[in-house]
């Protein structure tokens, strides 16, 4: 169920579907009696790692409509893989699970207040250039990686407030999910690689039966979303995307709060 849900929102919103999963497989290891602080970690590593299928499949439906600005992929993407790495590698590790959570809380709750704000950017407001997009794709690729998300929370607000069309915006976002997961995923392999095993069927920081269960209903729910996307006015799709976030930033606040 996780997976169908969260595929239908990688699609429908360009977020990798992480958002949702992190909460959700926090309290499912939780309740496998995996520690506060472990348990965000693992679900975050595994939620990304599922974004790998989600976004190929959700950015395949986008592409047929046109709608995937390549252009911006290009120069987003060498930059989140830098970013991606350094954040599963280095920072994951050290940084304690309560503190991604709150991290996670804070950034998504901001997302979701721009977008329900409303406010019209200035009319000759643009992307950055080639320099500027390279480093916003580090901090896209290093913010993602800390939080387990696709990137949309993100890159969907930036590029609506540089005037990218909010449906070109999602289906970009959507893009941008696989190099962002191909990047952390690698990192949290390297960085949780000599961590014991939390549970059966867990390495490192991966779960992996839920990653090929999640993963094996996502992709088969993501075109279903994109179509969704395409037929939703700009105001419809905007307040969806906010209320999402709102909900599941209360949840990983109070997680992050627990675990302190």
């Amino acid at each position: 169920m996780l997976g169908l849900a969260g595929g239908f929102l990688a699609g429908l919103l360009g977020i990798g579907g992480g958002m949702l999963m992190v909460p959700i497989l926090t309290f499912i290891l939780g309740q496998r009696g995996v520690e506060p602080g472990l348990a965000v970690k693992m679900a975050i590593a595994t939620s990304m790692a599922t974004i790998m299928f989600t976004s190929l499949s959700s950015v395949r439906a986008h592409h047929r409509r046109g709608a995937v600005r390549w252009d911006l992929v290009k120069g987003l993407a060498p930059g989140i893989l830098v970013g991606g790495m350094l954040a599963g590698a280095g920072l994951f590790a050290l940084l304690k699970g309560a503190w991604l959570a709150l991290v996670f809380a804070a950034f998504v709750s901001f997302s979701a207040w721009q977008m329900l704000r409303n406010r019209r950017p200035a009319p000759s407001r643009q992307m950055l250039g080639s320099a500027g997009q390279l480093g916003t794709g580090a901090g896209i690729g290093l913010l993602c990686g800390l939080v387990g998300a696709g990137g949309g929370f993100v890159s969907v607000p930036l590029m609506v407030w540089c005037n990218v069309p909010v449906h070109l915006a999602v289906a970009t976002s959507a893009a941008l999910g696989f190099p962002i997961a191909i990047a952390n995923t690698l990192g949290y392999v390297v960085g949780g690689w000599g961590l014991q095993p939390a549970l059966p069927g867990a390495s490192g920081y991966l779960y992996l039966p839920a990653l090929a269960l999640i993963a094996a209903a996502s992709v088969t729910m993501a075109p279903m979303g994109a179509r969704a996307a395409h037929a939703m006015d700009v105001a419809q799709l905007k307040k969806a995307f906010a209320t999402l976030l709102f909900a599941l930033a209360a949840y990983m606040l109070f997680k992050g709060l627990s675990a302190l």
